[in-house]
């Protein structure tokens, strides 16, 4: 934890409807960010993450639970809290006939104490398309329109939801400048993103959500430290040696060997290989990632549910 806490969430849940209706978008949430910290919330299509932030935001209230921000509620004290926020939605509605300058000059105008509008443009590198109309900008540019909106006002605790998406590599690579250099100011951050190589290079801590509820947090590397890493290979005209403590999964001509000790699962393969003579073909070992957790944890839930006679 890098100061005090900034965001707290204690046993949230959002139900929609009522009775045999009713659905819990979230349940039971518990989440803290500190102060400084850029703290990343993922999770698969409908897992609740934008539930979760309309009431962080203020923007809807939870049916339970309590939400505090820089130690106000966010909805009874949302004209105190207000300035204090930057939010980048995932759709822009800025008015598509302005210019981009007029656009962020406009948007200023809500803002206490502005951050000049030109230099706002130059940081997230649309100052050559400042005069050009909204509707005329293309995906990527209006991205960087609306998060230049979400940073003008100096906020003291920033959201971010999908910020990168549509964006070029070279403009994602800026945009990630950009956000780490304000988290290095001092700013708080909660970022959401489908980009895992996004979240693996800027988060700080993260939680995972699925089905409405928190399945795995912690920093990155507390989060893919207990999962195993897999080599795979073509299926070898002999059959595989015991390799102790790994499990081989064959598929059809492939073959998937999950372990926690890569290394040494590796070189015994490598060795049986050689002594045996035997070729291997289309062998690829990686370590556990951000992306096989991920991935791992929805297939993981679904199928449990799945086994339940709940549909996945």
């Amino acid at each position: 934890m890098k100061g005090d806490t900034v965001i707290t969430v204690e046993s949230m849940t959002r139900r929609y409807g009522a009775g045999k209706n009713a659905f819990d978008a979230v349940r039971d949430l518990h989440l803290d960010v500190a102060e400084g910290e850029l703290f990343g919330l993922l999770g698969t299509n409908g897992a609740g993450k934008t539930s979760t932030l309309e009431i962080i935001q203020g923007l809807s209230r939870p049916t339970a639970g309590t939400v505090r921000v820089l130690d106000l509620d966010p909805v009874r004290d949302r004209r105190k809290l207000r300035p204090s926020l930057g939010i980048m939605l995932q759709k822009g509605g800025l008015p598509q006939d302005l210019t981009a300058r007029e656009s962020l000059t406009m948007w200023a105008g809500t803002c206490t104490r502005p951050l000049p509008v030109d230099d706002v443009l130059e940081r997230v590198d649309m100052r050559e398309r400042a005069d050009t109309r909204v509707k005329f900008l293309s995906g990527g540019e209006a991205r960087r329109l609306d998060l230049a909106c979400a940073i003008i006002g100096r906020p003291l605790v920033l959201f971010l939801d999908e910020p990168t998406t549509g964006l070029d590599p070279e403009s994602r690579r800026n945009t990630w400048k950009l956000i780490a250099d304000l988290k290095a100011s001092g700013v708080t951050i909660m970022l959401t993103t489908h980009y895992l190589d996004e979240a693996e290079s800027l988060c700080d801590r993260l939680a995972i959500m699925h089905r409405g509820a928190v399945v795995r947090g912690g920093t990155v590397e507390e989060v893919v430290s207990d999962h195993p890493a897999e080599i795979k290979l073509h299926r070898p005209a002999a059959a595989l040696p015991q390799l102790p403590g790994a499990h081989v999964r064959v598929a059809g001509d492939s073959v998937v060997i999950s372990t926690r000790t890569v290394q040494e699962t590796l070189t015994e393969l490598l060795v049986w290989a050689q002594h045996a003579q035997v070729t291997l073909t289309g062998l690829d070992a990686r370590a556990a990632s951000l992306e096989t957790v991920f991935l791992s944890i929805a297939d993981q839930f679904d199928s449990h549910a799945t086994r339940r006679g709940v549909p996945a």
